[in-house]
């Protein structure tokens, strides 16, 4: 019994031909530039993201505080 590799049933077979098309389409000295940038791309994204959640936690805890005083005053 075959499992598909990545969601969406793609077996090793289609992972295969598809390289095989991007080495013709970019060439054997272009791949390691693309994933490098494909690379740049994703941590970029994740440090993007971990911003927004850091963000957001300090104005959580900003908000609590905020709501902590205001109970403490009444």
């Amino acid at each position: 019994m075959l499992y598909p590799l990545f969601i969406g049933g793609l077996g090793m077979g289609e992972v295969l031909v598809i390289a095989l098309i991007v080495l013709l389409l970019f060439g054997g000295k272009k791949i390691p530039e693309l994933m490098r940038g494909l690379g740049t791309g994703v941590k970029s994204f994740k440090d993007g993201m971990n911003g927004i959640e850091e963000k957001s936690k300090e104005q959580h805890r900003t908000d609590e505080n905020k709501n902590n005083d205001d109970n403490k005053q009444a």
